[in-house]
C-alpha cells in the first residue's frame, strides 16, 4: 500500500513563503492498494494539484472519502479536473447529516450552487455518484476492505481504517480525545464516564496494529487549554493514540494554519524530547505535502 500527501494544513489553506517545506494546501490524502485502486481521503484544496496528476490515467474512478463537510475538508472537489472530463467517475463516501436529513450528496449540491460556483453539476461530464456510508460497517472497494468510525468532533465526522492485502492504515480526520463533561464531584461523572470508556476503546481498536496512522495533531499541549472543544487532537494525543494501539508508523497532520514550517518543527522537536523513544515505539513523523510512503 501507498500513501501521499497532497493537503496536510487545518483549518484554512496557508500558502506562502513560511510554509514551502509542509505545505499549505488543506487535507487530502492520496491512498493506492497493491492493485493500483485509488482512494482520496478528504477533498481539501490538495485535490486540485492531485487531480492534475491523474490526467495521464484516465479514464479512472476516484473514490474520496470524506471525514466531515467543514470547508477545508471539501473546498477542492468543485476543481477535481476529471469532473470534467466524460468517461471519468467520482464516487463520495461519506456520513449522514442528522442535522438536514441528507447523505453525502449534500456537500456537493450546497458546493456547486450558483452563488458559490460557476459551473452546475449536471454540466459536470463525469458520472458522479454518492454512498452514505454506516458507522463500523465495513465496505469494499476493490480489494481494500473499509471501515468508518465515529470521531469526535463539532459536525459528524468519520475516521476511516483501511486494510488491503494484509497491510493497514487509519484516519482520523479531525478529532478530539473526548473527555468527561461533567466534574468528578457530578453524580452524572460515573455513567459519563463509563461512555467516554467504551468510545476510547473502540477507537483504539479500530487502530489496532496498523502500519500507518494519520492523525489530528493540530496543537500542542499548551495550545490546547483555550482550544478545548474545538475538535482536534495534540501532538501528545495523536502519541497516545499510536502507542496504545500498537501502531507503527505515527505521521501528525493537520498542522496550525498560522504555525510556520521552522515553528512546525521546533513544536516537533519538543514533543519528540516530552516522549523519548523507547524500544517498541512507533516511528513518529511530521506530515510533508508531497511525501509519499509505501508500506
Amino acid at each position: 500500500m501507498k500513501v501521499k500527501f497532497w493537503g496536510v494544513r487545518g483549518s484554512i489553506a496557508s500558502p506562502g513563503p513560511s510554509t514551502v517545506r509542509y505545505g499549505g494546501n488543506t487535507t487530502c490524502i492520496e491512498v493506492r492498494t497493491d492493485n493500483n485502486e485509488l482512494i482520496i481521503l478528504d477533498a481539501g484544496t490538495g485535490i486540485f494539484p492531485l487531480s492534475q496528476s491523474l490526467l495521464s490515467e484516465l479514464p479512472l474512478t476516484a473514490n474520496v472519502l470524506i471525514s466531515h463537510s467543514h470547508w477545508d475538508h471539501i473546498q477542492g472537489l468543485p476543481f477535481f479536473i476529471p469532473n470534467f472530463i466524460p468517461g471519468n467517475t467520482l464516487r463520495l463516501h461519506g456520513a449522514f447529516d442528522p442535522i438536514s436529513g441528507k447523505g453525502v450528496e449534500q456537500v456537493m449540491s450546497v458546493q456547486l450552487q450558483y452563488s458559490y460556483f460557476p459551473v452546475r453539476e449536471a454540466e459536470m461530464k463525469a458520472r458522479i455518484e454518492y454512498v452514505t456510508l454506516t458507522p463500523n460497517e465495513s465496505f469494499q472497494i476493490g480489494s481494500a476492505t473499509i471501515t468508518p468510525f465515529m470521531m469526535n468532533h463539532p459536525v459528524t465526522d468519520f475516521g476511516y481504517r483501511i486494510e488491503s492485502c494484509g497491510r493497514s492504515m487509519f484516519f482520523t480526520g479531525d478529532h478530539e480525545p473526548p473527555q468527561n463533561i461533567y466534574e468528578p464531584s457530578d453524580p452524572e461523572y460515573p455513567q459519563y464516564q463509563t461512555f467516554i470508556d467504551a468510545k476510547a476503546n473502540e477507537l483504539l481498536g479500530a487502530m489496532a496494529g496498523v502500519d500507518v496512522l494519520i492523525a489530528d495533531s493540530s496543537y500542542t499541549t499548551a495550545e490546547y487549554e483555550s482550544k478545548r472543544g474545538w475538535g482536534h487532537g495534540t501532538f501528545h494525543s495523536s502519541i497516545q493514540y499510536a502507542k496504545q494501539a500498537g501502531a507503527k508508523n505515527l505521521f501528525c497532520t493537520h498542522h496550525e494554519p498560522t504555525r510556520s514550517d521552522d515553528a512546525l518543527e521546533a513544536a516537533f522537536q519538543q514533543v519528540l524530547k516530552d516522549h523519548p523513544h523507547q524500544v517498541g515505539d512507533p516511528v513518529y513523523r511530521l506530515a510533508r505535502e508531497g511525501e509519499v510512503f509505501e508500506f
